[in-house]
């Protein structure tokens, strides 16, 4: 397994509460539940592990605080919410081979026959990471590429974006996979000569799904452990973890039960049966201390545009016979979201292309006057839209969930696969809040970094990490700095059903906050993009610290 260097961190929760803390000497920020920014120097968290009170430089402290943090005069923020993200697929990145890093297919080549070589007990070699359009390979890995690698061990890499596998020989012998093989409905075998190249899109990676071994509760165990812990470095205080499996629900509860549950899971059921059977007729209650709910189910409509998986309402232009794949008819889709919504679970619906996007809408304006309590309907990545539907997702209340780091990624991508005259309601922030749409970012992790620093300052800059392009990538669609911070603090929230408990430090609220080094209000967006939590507090105790001339990446 991959060995990780472990910061400054301890997961097990503290004992009782202190009767007040004070954090003193900042300069806080947050905004109030109307989304106003709000200034303050100094913060009292109660016994609970709640805001008490705000302090201006002006306003009397306590007098005898139990405990008592000098702020330094450094910038205190509320934590961070990463409003997508997938948790125990962020842990096995961490533990299995990650491709994500490499830029060709040698690399790539290499970094598997050394993973192999350093792991000879392994059965099987799998991992994640790759991107055949970021190696610039202009076209699919096969499996004679992998098998170029390892031949004699069965080998399952996912695509970067979770929609694709690659399988090396061994690997479809061992699945039984043949020239025979149908595609599943909703999925897509990559063919050459007759016979399955090596690559599955969606619902086709089944097929070698069912043949590779299936982790351990201790597998389980130790990707959560090491994924909360890269989440604390990174400022993340809460996630919501989107398409939750009863297995991984069960790490959580074991966490949880040790006291070993330092970040806050929103999770949504991975379809209607890991729903069910993980909270039966309604949505849990919140667990311990706010820690763990689970709220709603993820619904999957289409693929990812990097394998062309994305459902769209005219052909790819790189691929003029292919629209993408509808992982649901509309029946099934509009019979899940009744099943869900009858019993108060709230609806998150993975859709990228515009007729995905379409379809959603039209879902949801088909069932919302017939159903019952708020549905606060979500659509997941919301990435290409036909701007003819713009109006619709603020006519009918839907949370965008978007990733700002997508567009970065994929904006040559998108290009290419929608041309120019169909980028218009790509990655829309700015018209979709124009609109009158509620924005809630996150990550998509491990798809991307979770880091939210990289997704606050793609959100005002439209640039990746070397500033390109230069002025931003259609620099319209970039959104100011509150609305930015609203989407991975107060509308994460609110996204989840959770803006009752986080997301702002206004008194009541629990006392989730990152102490860091620039003010992001001020900051530019190159710094931005440079900030590191140099302290992650969860419930009024502090979870991570960073050591000094430590660094965090990836």
């Amino acid at each position: 397994m991959k060995r990780l260097i472990l910061t400054a961190l301890a997961l097990t929760l503290a004992a009782p509460a202190h009767a007040d803390t004070l954090v003193d000497n900042v300069n806080g920020i947050t905004l109030d539940r109307d989304g106003k920014l709000v200034r303050f120097t100094g913060l009292v968290i109660d016994g609970e592990g709640k805001v008490k009170q705000l302090l201006d430089r002006k306003d009397k402290r306590p007098e005898r605080p139990d405990f008592k943090e000098d702020g330094k005069g450094r910038t205190l923020i509320p934590g961070l919410i990463d409003a997508h993200g997938h948790v125990m697929g962020l842990g096995f990145q961490l533990m299995l081979l990650d491709l994500s890093d490499t830029n060709s297919l040698a690399e790539a080549q290499a970094a598997i026959r050394r993973y192999a070589a350093e792991n000879p007990e392994m059965p099987w070699i799998i991992g994640r990471g790759w991107n055949q359009e970021k190696w610039g390979l202009g076209r699919f890995p096969t499996a004679a590429d992998l098998d170029a690698a390892v031949s004699n061990r069965p080998v399952w890499l996912e695509r970067v974006d979770g929609h694709a596998g690659w399988a090396n020989s061994a690997a479809m012998a061992a699945a039984k996979v043949t020239a025979a093989s149908k595609s599943p409905e909703g999925g897509r075998i990559e063919m050459a000569d007759g016979k399955p190249s090596g690559v599955f899109v969606d619902a086709a990676m089944s097929l070698i799904d069912v043949a590779k071994p299936r982790p351990l509760a201790r597998d389980l165990d130790r990707a959560l452990y090491l994924a909360q812990q890269k989440l604390l470095e990174q400022g993340i205080t809460a996630i919501a973890d989107m398409g939750t499996t009863i297995a991984e629900w069960q790490a959580y509860r074991r966490a949880g039960d040790k006291k070993q549950l330092a970040v806050r899971i929103l999770s949504y059921g991975g379809d209607i049966d890991n729903m069910a059977i993980i909270a039966g007729s309604e949505p849990t209650p919140w667990l311990y201390d706010d820690r763990l709910r689970m709220v709603g189910v993820k619904l999957y409509l289409d693929g990812a545009l990097g394998s062309r998986g994305a459902w769209l309402k005219a052909p790819y232009t790189d691929a003029p016979g292919q629209k993408g794949l509808p992982l649901l008819t509309p029946a099934q889709l509009r019979n899940k979201m009744v099943r869900a919504s009858m019993d108060r679970f709230q609806v998150a619906i993975h859709a990228i292309g515009d007729a995905a996007n379409a379809e959603a809408l039209a879902a949801i304006a088909d069932l919302d006057a017939d159903l019952p309590g708020e549905r606060r309907w979500r659509i997941e990545h919301a990435q290409v839209i036909d701007p003819a539907d713009m109006a619709r997702f603020a006519s009918l209340k839907v949370v965008a969930s978007m990733q700002p780091v997508h567009q970065t990624s994929d904006r040559l991508m998108a290009e290419a696969r929608l041309g120019p005259d169909r980028l218009a309601g790509a990655y829309a922030w700015r018209s979709l809040e124009t609109a009158g749409v509620r924005l809630a970012f996150g990550s998509d992790v491990p798809v991307e970094s979770a880091n939210p620093f990289a997704g606050l300052a793609a959100a005002i800059s439209r640039t990746d990490a070397a500033g390109q392009p230069f002025g931003g990538w259609h620099p319209e669609e970039a959104v100011s700095r509150e609305t930015a911070l609203d989407g991975f603090t107060r509308t994460a929230a609110y996204a989840g059903f959770a803006e009752d408990r986080i997301g702002t430090l206004m008194p009541g609220m629990r006392a989730d906050f990152l102490i860091v080094d620039t003010d992001p209000m001020m900051a530019s967006p190159d710094e931005i993009r440079r900030m590191t939590p140099l302290e992650t507090w969860i419930g009024g105790y502090r979870y991570y610290k960073k050591k000094e001339g430590a660094t965090i990446g990836r």
